[in-house]
């Protein structure tokens, strides 16, 4: 499972510069606008061929005043008990402030390895100045420019080096679910339902302080590990930034998953908080089931199932092809059915499908509708085979892959949808040289 990376640091030191330059892409970060722009705060790098998740929290606090807000506090607190390692960037030009001393404080506690980055030194003399920063306690520092990039590689060579050698896993070849969701949505309360009082624990077995849990369970006729994101904190605790808490909640327990059960609250809708976890599931090529919990408690009249399915599937746009199930857990109202469907994900996502039945479905269809021509050039597509992955991916081999368009893709992507059971799984479809 990937390392997670958190940086942390009061507002305008260029945490978000620097997380564009470590996740190798520009977004539309560098705003303070706090909205829901598809996790805009989370991404995978890479380094020295070693991948980890970074988590950017700086978009999730408002303001930028010298001063110490209870809000950067919040952060740097659930960035110390959910990342593996933490990057703390201070400003070279502005010096130490009180904030990047209360920062400092709290992370001088913390067994985790810290990583000071003294960012935007852009010349000899920024250098030299950079000097004031022992006085932080934290020990040694790197000398970083964000939007250069001079210092970064030295940095991420050091921090590569402190991600513990993690033993490989016996896999067992059972489905993984991670139930996830924002907070108070009911995700504690159906797993409740799912499991019963009693649990029915074939084994437990706890990550580390605070993690979510993975525990193996029976149930159903099922055997399935579920990867519970629920009740590991109080709600009197999480008053506010509840969109930043879900998504660095989530990440651990979604990477860990096969398919991801996504409750939302039906009184609430498909909101940005729910929006951003679910995204953090389809990027991370995920199986998703949407479950809208509290289905009893919505007026019919004014709201039928089809109107909030419609509404639903306008929010995953271009992503559609997701199962959604209406449940009510107070009422146990298709628990059942809920983890019925999550296994079918399952199996969906890791079916492999014969290379002969393939191309004989596939090249008929490309056939019938074969790519367009380009600059009076033919693009022909000659063979088709599935990758070895643990997900659906799919190579289509042809004379000229730059020419095929996204469009293209897509259609390519509804006939592999329409012919081969690949309901509510994120697949990938990649144009390679024959």
């Amino acid at each position: 499972m990937n390392n997670i990376v958190a940086i942390v640091g009061r507002p305008n030191v260029g945490k978000s510069t620097f997380f564009n330059r470590l996740i190798q892409r520009r977004e539309a970060i560098v705003d303070s606008v706090s909205g829901v722009t598809r996790d805009r705060h989370y991404g995978k790098a890479d380094w020295n061929g070693k991948q980890f998740s970074v988590i950017d929290t700086g978009g999730y606090v408002t303001g930028g005043d010298d001063f110490f807000e209870p809000e950067i506090g919040k952060q740097v607190k659930l960035a110390i008990e959910e990342a593996d390692s933490i990057i703390f960037l201070v400003d070279v030009q502005t010096g130490i402030t009180p904030s990047d001393d209360e920062v400092a404080k709290m992370l001088r506690r913390t067994q985790k390895p810290i990583f000071l980055a003294v960012n935007k030194v852009d010349s000899s003399e920024h250098a030299a100045d950079a000097v004031e920063f022992y006085n932080l306690g934290l020990g040694d520092y790197h000398t970083i420019s964000g939007i250069s990039g001079s210092g970064t590689g030295d940095l991420l060579d050091e921090l590569v080096e402190s991600f513990p050698d993690k033993p490989e896993e016996q896999e067992l070849d059972i489905p993984r679910f991670a139930v996830v969701g924002r907070p108070n949505a009911g995700k504690s309360s159906f797993i409740n339902a799912l499991i019963g009082e009693e649990r029915y624990i074939v084994t437990d077995k706890a990550g580390t302080t605070r993690d979510s849990m993975d525990t193996r369970y029976n149930r159903f006729g099922f055997d399935f590990n579920l990867v519970d994101t629920a009740g590991i904190r109080k709600k009197s605790k999480v008053k506010e930034n509840i969109e930043f808490y879900s998504v660095m909640r989530s990440v651990r327990a979604i990477e860990h998953a096969d398919v991801c059960l996504l409750i939302m609250d039906a009184t609430r809708g498909f909101d940005g908080q729910v929006q951003n976890i679910f995204w953090l599931a389809q990027r991370n090529r995920k199986g998703v089931v949407v479950l809208v919990n509290k289905w009893d408690l919505v007026d019919k009249k004014t709201n039928t199932i089809r109107d909030m399915e419609r509404e639903i599937r306008l929010e995953m746009e271009p992503f559609v092809d997701v199962p959604i199930v209406f449940i009510s857990v107070t009422n146990k109202q298709r628990v059942y059915k809920a983890l019925e469907t999550a296994v079918e994900v399952y199996k969906n996502r890791s079916q492999k499908i014969k290379t002969r039945k393939l191309n004989d479905v596939m090249l008929a269809a490309i056939q019938k509708n074969p790519p367009p021509g380009y600059k009076g050039k033919y693009v022909k597509i000659k063979f088709v085979m599935q990758l070895p992955t643990p997900q659906p991916q799919f190579a289509f081999f042809c004379n000229l892959p730059q020419y095929i368009k996204d469009p293209y893709k897509r259609y390519l992507e509804n006939v592999l949808r329409r012919n081969f059971d690949l309901h509510g799984v994120p697949i990938s479809v990649y144009m390679r040289k024959k």
